[in-house]
């Protein structure tokens, strides 16, 4: 399994993409947002430099018809590098836009998924990822579990290389239970990962060790011994 950050954020992909094990980073137009008026290349070529090809960039189209999206991709490839993911939402467009661009060996991300019809036919079309949204899901009355578990059936039963990567996530409870479900892969906020280290118990446990060392062997670091 892999975790990923949902976030175009300069500052926090430096400070943690490589203390924690991050596996790459994804963002969509609404996470840009956040950032404000940005230079868009300037700032993907950016993240790329920080994260290495090592990790994987999940890099977002703004159109809607088939000929605009793959159009963006290009864009996207040329101007970035060509290992990034291209994130396109699972409409009739966006999955003639799969369609075509897997032709040419782009890497693929299908997203906004809220179906299952929609992750069979990303999966269909040979999208590497597909991204269902389940506190979106849940928020529409629609099992998360159970959508994510028949994509996992389905790659399984019918041997195809599309991998599932839960995205739209509010606590780290929802994170845990994709992946329990079958999500190799998710993408979640920085926050939410972060804050899942403040439990109290943890600093707890932390703050009690050290002072146990301290009252046996001193105010001292083992390297230092």
């Amino acid at each position: 399994m892999k975790y990923l950050f949902d976030t175009a954020n300069i500052e926090l992909i430096e400070k943690y993409a490589n203390k924690l094990p991050i596996a790459g980073i994804t963002t969509n137009p609404s996470i840009i947002k956040k950032e404000g008026k940005i230079d868009f290349f300037a700032h993907f070529a950016k993240i790329r430099e920080i994260i290495g090809r090592e990790k994987s960039l999940h890099v977002q189209v703004t159109t809607n018809t088939e000929e605009e999206i793959i159009c963006e991709a290009y864009a996207i490839c040329d101007r970035i590098d060509k290992d990034v993911y291209i994130k396109i939402p699972v409409t009739v467009e966006g999955l003639a836009a799969i369609k075509e661009l897997k032709k040419d060996n782009f890497h693929i991300t299908a997203t906004a998924i809220y179906t299952k019809m929609q992750g069979f036919l990303a999966m269909e079309a040979g999208a590497d990822f597909i991204a269902p949204y389940y506190n979106r899901m849940q928020n529409l009355d629609i099992n998360s579990d159970e959508t994510i578990m028949a994509f996992a059936d389905a790659i399984s039963r019918y041997n195809y290389s599309t991998q599932i990567l839960a995205a739209s996530f509010k606590n780290m409870g929802q994170v845990n239970r994709a992946i329990e479900c079958g999500a190799q892969t998710v993408t979640l906020g920085p926050e939410i990962m972060l804050d899942a280290f403040k439990m109290p118990s943890i600093a707890k446990a932390v703050n009690d060790f050290h002072a146990d060392w301290v009252k046996t062997i001193g105010d001292i670091s083992i390297d230092k011994l």
